[in-house]
């Protein structure tokens, strides 16, 4: 199992695979996130569990989880790592974090695989944040990334997002590398 510590201005973190007891926090955390669709705790709890291997967690110097970031290789493209969500407790948030959560994660997918691989992420378009971590991601590998439309608001049960109707914006497909040699 291979974790990263890395420092940060505010406060040292390891980062490492998920574990099957970081269910409830990663709940915790998500719960706490903007612009972030919650899932249900069961679901967290079963993503560490199968989906540890492509899933990294910060952990604060007592082994707290503090940020997140949940992937999975796509079956009918598995060069592709596929982000779900990227999450970081209050206490952390712009320090730096998320970036290395994700650049942590892509590289032991990379290791494991022994070969490059592509990221993808749906971002709504109101999410700057998130837009601003996947390109910063991009130019940091020296990767294309390019976005479409990969399921149009009318695609939800709740339909278009317009003012404060409940419904769900649009989500678009960030389509990051292969990495720059």
């Amino acid at each position: 199992m291979t974790t990263a510590h890395l420092t940060f201005t505010r406060a040292a973190v390891d980062i490492g695979p998920a574990r099957p007891t970081d269910g409830a926090e990663l709940w915790r955390i998500a719960r706490g996130a903007r612009d972030l669709d919650l899932n249900s705790p069961y679901s967290y709890l079963l993503w560490c569990r199968d989906f540890a291997a492509t899933t990294a967690v910060a952990r604060d110097v007592t082994g707290r989880p503090v940020g997140f970031v949940t992937g999975y290789l796509r079956p009918r493209a598995p060069e592709t790592l596929f982000v779900w969500q990227v999450a970081v407790d209050d206490s952390y948030r712009g320090s730096g974090v998320a970036g290395a959560l994700l650049d942590a994660l892509a590289a032991r997918v990379t290791a494991a695989r022994r070969a490059p691989i592509r990221l993808e992420a749906t971002v709504t378009p109101g999410n700057v944040a998130s837009d601003r971590l996947f390109r910063s991601f991009a130019r940091r590998r020296g990767a294309e990334l390019t976005r479409t439309v990969l399921f149009p608001a009318e695609a939800f049960p709740d339909g278009p997002r317009a003012g404060v109707d409940g419904g769900h914006e649009p989500e678009l497909l960030y389509r990051i590398g292969p990495p720059a040699a």
